[in-house]
């Protein structure tokens, strides 16, 4: 009797593993393109500036993992905040003033004359609540002397910006704002914060952010030519809810730690529609 040959499974699951590997690739290198193309359909102005420092993208890629815990998250924001906030701040303007520096201590009564720069612009730092939180304290050791204004807005997905604080004066007694949110999405939150400050009368306004989207920078260019925005990095991809990929996750919560967050129930804002415990 003829015993057929035993066929080798392993070897028959083989071609079909790897034209699986070869078909998952292939979508991932789609999915890449498309992305890069989503990128580079939008051809910023002058307003936008992306920075490509190689630490600075290195430390927003520690920002987005997972793995980053509350406390490093954190510290790596306000670390990225500083160095963006020097790019942001170029263009203020100083005006020359004499400054007399110490000829050493072999001649310590002796001084030599020199002249020196002075920031001659009222600077308002414009944290966007709650995340703009862990971006202010790293501004302000850029600007001490800045006045800090809080602004509180709230997004329930599908629907527009809601805005729950304000602390701007009556009164703009500022020549710039700097706006801090360290992820621009649909850009509907920079939007409102946008048209809230103009109608404040502030003559100069930046927003400062790690990331945006690209259809959401466009977004505010297109409407806002006359506002500066400095960012880290362009994600391309932004979903139908507006959450941009691959994006930061949840700054506010990894930033504070929060556990199970709520954010989309409108009763955390209305004390009276809590439900009360025993």
């Amino acid at each position: 009797m003829t015993v057929a040959p035993e066929t080798d499974t392993t070897m028959a699951e083989a071609p079909l593993k790897a034209s699986k590997e070869v078909k998952d690739a292939t979508a991932v290198s789609e999915d890449s393109t498309d992305a890069t193309a989503a990128t580079e359909k939008h051809t910023f102005g002058p307003s936008v500036h992306i920075s490509k420092h190689p630490v600075l993208l290195h430390k927003i890629s520690i920002l987005r993992s997972a793995n980053t815990p509350s406390g490093q998250f954190r510290s790596v924001l306000r670390e990225i905040t500083y160095h963006l906030g020097y790019e942001a701040t170029a263009g203020l303007t100083t005006r020359p003033i004499p400054v007399s520096v110490s000829a050493g201590k072999e001649s310590p009564n002796d001084h030599l004359d020199c002249t020196g720069d002075k920031l001659i612009e009222r600077v308002a730092v414009v944290p966007i609540l709650r995340s703009g939180l862990g971006m202010s304290d790293s501004m302000l050791e850029l600007l001490p002397k800045a006045s800090v204004y809080h602004i509180g807005m709230y997004r329930i997905p599908g629907s527009a910006p809601v805005q729950y604080f304000n602390r701007l004066p009556r009164k703009c007694a500022s020549d710039a704002a700097i706006v801090l949110d360290p992820v621009i999405a649909s850009a509907q939150t920079s939007l409102a914060a946008i048209a809230m400050l103009k109608k404040w009368g502030v003559p100069k306004i930046h927003l400062v952010s790690v990331l945006g989207s690209s259809e959401g920078l466009a977004t505010i260019e297109e409407q806002h030519p006359d506002v500066q925005i400095t960012v880290g990095t362009v994600d391309s991809i932004l979903t139908k809810d507006g959450i941009v990929l691959p994006g930061l996750g949840d700054a506010g919560d990894r930033l504070f730690g929060c556990v199970d967050p709520d954010d989309h129930d409108e009763s955390l804002l209305h004390p009276s529609k809590r439900s009360r415990t025993a």
